[in-house]
């Protein structure tokens, strides 16, 4: 018997060993796009020296990022429905690998623009197929936790990427970060060997791959899915211009160090870090969709904000800082829930699912950030007016939620 005991002890140790292994895991695969973009956030300016490019040029390899992240995700997301998750993945990761080589040896910001794209179709494959996994193994406020959870883990990434990007571009130059992602798609590669396949071959979809493609129609016909789902794009829209506006904002227009902008920026991370922690407590007493709906209210409020002080400069640098600590912070709130509730509209076809919203999502980042370089003047306006449209927008989608209730558990009363 007491032999009998210690081996349930040490199963039990085991167990939740592995758990954290694979919520580490998970969290890596998530961060992928947080990694990619805000590890060289500081070395956007002395890319366009390097380059002898514009401001509004440089600007556009975060869009042409997000156009090849957008694009992968609708990929990805059938082939692992029919083939499982885990082999998937790991083809996109060595895309990545390539992508950022590729990279640290572009020439011209045509070429780095072109690069970057070929490395979002890669990491794109780690996102999508990190929400799918957690929708295998979670349900319901479950799977709202764990995504949560995730997002809190993997927020330490972009806390620390402008961080270690400026330390780095002060050691190596712009070229050595491309190089430093390599070395992290490496490692990543090969935790992912380490982790079970979630997706059993009973539960895989067996039709023909462009019947799958073709399934996408299906998903644009489903209110409740697109209102979550707009919830969510409105949002990633607004950050990622503000991901591609401030480095020039903070640096270039207030004059901020290359790395004390690191600081500005992970002071974000930290009020999306306490987000989605409250978020994880609170969704199942209050309810997913309540949640939602005042996080996409504080992003909306905050991007008026934002767009007040970048017209008027009222408040200076720190006009911009602090609502834009708001705006960040909403993270918690929105994405979790907005993900979570679209998966549950079709959890058969969570690959697919997990692809639309997120190709939706970084499609929208496309816009905002795209906005930013075509209407980039020198000044925080065109950053301040993107910012606070998307806010709204996000808004007005999840008060949609309530015309297409639908009986969902998903609202407390």
């Amino acid at each position: 018997m007491p032999v009998k005991a210690s081996t349930t002890v040490a199963e039990c140790r085991s167990s939740r060993e592995a758990r954290w292994w694979t919520l580490g895991v998970l969290s890596l695969l998530m961060g992928f796009a947080s990694i990619s973009t805000d590890i060289y956030l500081p070395a956007m300016p002395a890319m366009g020296r390097a380059l002898l490019a514009s401001p509004g040029a440089v600007e556009w390899t975060v869009s042409g990022y997000l156009v090849g992240f957008s694009l992968g995700q609708l990929f990805w997301g059938p082939v692992s429905d029919r083939y499982g998750r885990r082999m998937p993945v790991a083809t996109g990761i060595v895309i990545f690998i390539i992508g950022s080589v590729l990279c640290a040896w572009a020439g011209s910001i045509g070429s780095l623009i072109v690069w970057r794209v070929v490395q979002a179709l890669g990491a794109s494959a780690g996102v999508v197929l990190s929400r799918a996994m957690v929708r295998d193994l979670y349900e319901g406020h479950h799977a709202v936790r764990m995504l949560s959870t995730l997002i809190t883990v993997m927020a330490i990434a972009p806390l620390l990427g402008p961080i270690v990007g400026a330390q780095i571009l002060s050691i190596g130059g712009w070229r050595a970060v491309f190089g430093v992602l390599a070395i992290v798609g490496i490692a990543t590669l090969a935790a992912i060997f380490t982790l079970p396949e979630t997706l059993p071959a009973t539960r895989r979809h067996h039709e023909p791959l462009s019947r799958a493609f073709l399934r996408y129609g299906e998903l644009l016909t489903t209110p409740r899915l697109l209102a979550y789902t707009g919830a969510g794009a409105f949002f990633y829209g607004g950050m990622f211009a503000y991901v591609a506006g401030t480095p020039f904002a903070y640096i270039s227009f207030y004059h901020v160090p290359p790395h004390y902008y690191g600081l500005l920026f992970g002071a974000g991370i930290l009020g999306i870090m306490a987000t989605n922690m409250l978020n994880a407590r609170l969704a199942h007493r209050i309810g997913s969709d309540r949640m939602l709906r005042f996080g996409t209210f504080q992003a909306a409020a905050a991007g008026i904000l934002v767009a007040l002080a970048a017209w008027g400069g009222y408040g200076g640098l720190w006009g911009l800082v602090v609502p834009f600590f708001v705006f960040a912070s909403a993270t918690g709130f929105i994405v979790a829930n907005s993900i979570s509730g679209a998966l549950n509209v079709s959890p058969a076809r969570s690959g697919s699912v997990s692809a639309f919203v997120g190709a939706a999502q970084y499609g929208s980042g496309i816009l905002g950030s795209g906005l930013i370089g075509v209407f980039a003047d020198g000044t925080p306006w065109p950053m301040g007016w993107v910012v606070a449209l998307t806010g709204v927008g996000s808004f007005l989608c999840a008060l949609a939620l309530l015309l297409h209730h639908g009986g969902s558990n998903r609202e407390k009363t």
